[in-house]
């Protein structure tokens, strides 16, 4: 195996939390890893809303920290909701001073959409529903240019090296088919999310929770890993992974009808089309499974000027035959964000040393069980800042790593099946006989492929699933329709035994 020292920070991940890290930890060198070419392969060039921020006079920090609690339904930890809306306007100021070409008004200010379940006008966009690309764009071309970042494409993060004590010393990973060993200071991981490990995803199919289950792997305490957030209107064209209409749309005044030309929303909730995502996921897979179907209407909303006011949604509408300007778009839920990941601090830290996290991966505690519109760029640019500047500071222990062989790989056909699992049983509604069904189908493949970093994944998301019996969020448990005295999950994987289908089944 080669062997490589880094005597700095390596970041592993190149979407906006990445490289917000890597930009921060300046003067200290920076190694990037990422397995896609640069602004590939990762969800926050995809993103399309834009960026939640107090930026305007009506609006204010504590206004968007009580909606960030509010659509967390219970379990947001406040202060670190208010720390992110404290260093929302900033954040976003500083990705226009790198570039990131926010749309104005005529007076120069930010010109800002209404989300769902926000109390304010308040989120940054880019030409209606280009804001991730724009973003990314002006972020990794600041990041190309530093003298202190070195990016290396085409890395696969295979394993996490420790030492005899624990702590995180580097990584292995797989570069043109070879193990390479990097060792360093501080790691960063900024891999994304879960949503590959569902059969119908909004996010590069590539971001499936390999960090994470490396993480735990290595013992890192997880967050939340039940909360798992589905989008409700990705565009229902047959594709993987499925193109997204921008909830953006809704805040213009398009309209969810059925088959029969029927608004719907407000039979579920009193805001309607602006209901909390968690709420229309579970309406329109509602109005589907009773042969209703969904459609987002936008044709008085929008209609003619769909080409340049919202040019990625109308691309993606042509390219499946729909013409948004004189036919409604068919929409269905698909996975879109996972809420959990890698419990960190305000900082980035993990609870093992030597390790941060940021971005969709980590878990701070700001989402609770179901995540604002626009906060996940939001928080990759605060929070990846944050965890640079912390894992600048770090000091290269002595001692070497433990030499380990990096877990198995899941074949492609396992891979799709557990794909078609999640999103069987692990979906937008959930109860105790199909959570035990994936556990039990994830037993039997980790017994024919070893515990491959996806299947860890899937066992931490689908055993927690289970333990809570609630409804609560982005997690909806038929056989537990009504809320529980609120509590986050904190576990680690040795506390999620292989029998867990049996264990908690049992309870």
């Amino acid at each position: 195996m080669e062997r490589v020292a880094h005597d700095g920070v390596l970041v592993v991940g190149a979407g906006l939390a990445g490289l917000s890290a890597a930009l921060a930890a300046a003067p200290r060198k920076v190694l990037v890893l990422t397995a896609a070419p640069i602004n590939h392969g990762c969800s926050s060039a995809w993103a399309q809303g834009g960026v939640a921020a107090a930026l305007s006079e009506n609006d204010a920090a504590e206004l968007h920290a009580r909606d960030t609690i509010a659509a967390g339904a219970g379990l947001v930890d406040r202060s670190v909701a208010r720390l992110l809306a404290e260093e929302g306007p900033e954040a976003v100021r500083r990705l226009a001073e790198l570039g990131a070409p926010f749309d104005r008004t005529d007076d120069g200010r930010f010109a800002q959409s209404l989300e769902a379940a926000h109390s304010r006008p308040r989120v940054a966009r880019v030409k209606g529903d280009q804001a991730g690309r724009a973003i990314m764009e002006a972020v990794s071309a600041s990041a190309l240019a530093a003298r202190h970042i070195v990016v290396r494409p085409g890395f696969r993060l295979r394993g996490l090296l420790q030492d005899v004590r624990g702590r995180v010393r580097g990584v292995i990973a797989e570069h043109r088919g070879r193990l390479v060993e990097i060792t360093a200071p501080a790691v960063v991981l900024a891999t994304g999310g879960v949503s590959g490990l569902y059969a119908v995803t909004t996010t590069p199919a590539e971001l499936r929770g390999e960090g994470l289950g490396l993480a735990a792997l290595a013992g890192a305490v997880i967050g939340d890993p039940e909360f798992v957030q589905f989008h409700p209107t990705a565009i229902d064209i047959g594709s993987d992974p499925a193109p997204l209409a921008t909830e953006a749309l809704r805040g213009e005044g398009a309209k969810l009808i059925n088959a029969a030309g029927e608004a719907f929303m407000a039979r579920y909730h009193p805001d309607a089309e602006l209901a909390p995502r968690d709420v229309v996921a579970r309406a329109i897979h509602a109005e589907r499974e009773a042969g209703r179907g969904a459609f987002l209407d936008a044709r008085d909303a929008v209609g003619e000027h769909f080409p340049h006011e919202f040019p990625g949604v109308f691309a993606a509408c042509m390219a499946g035959g729909i013409d948004p300007r004189t036919q409604p778009i068919p929409v269905a839920p698909a996975c879109h964000y996972h809420m959990g990941g890698i419990v960190t601090d305000a900082q980035g830290r993990t609870t093992l040393e030597g390790l941060y996290a940021a971005g969709e991966c980590a878990s701070t505690g700001v989402h609770g069980a179901n995540r604002l519109a626009s906060n996940s760029l939001l928080e990759a640019a605060v929070f990846g800042r944050r965890a640079g500047e912390a894992a600048r500071e770090a000091e290269a222990p002595d001692g070497r790593p433990l030499r380990t062989a990096p877990p198995p790989v899941l074949p492609e056909t396992a891979l799709q099946q557990l794909r078609r699992a999640m999103s069987r049983d692990a979906g937008v509604i959930r109860n105790a006989e199909g959570l035990t069904r994936l556990i039990g189908e994830i037993d039997e493949l980790e017994a024919r492929y070893g515990r491959t970093p996806e299947l860890v994944a899937a066992r931490l998301v689908s055993a927690s699933a289970l333990q809570r019996g609630e409804s609560r969020g982005g997690h909806y448990r038929t056989d537990f329709p009504d809320l529980a005295p609120a509590r986050r999950t904190f576990v680690t994987l040795s506390d999620i035994p292989a029998s867990a289908a049996l264990r908690f089944a049992a309870e």
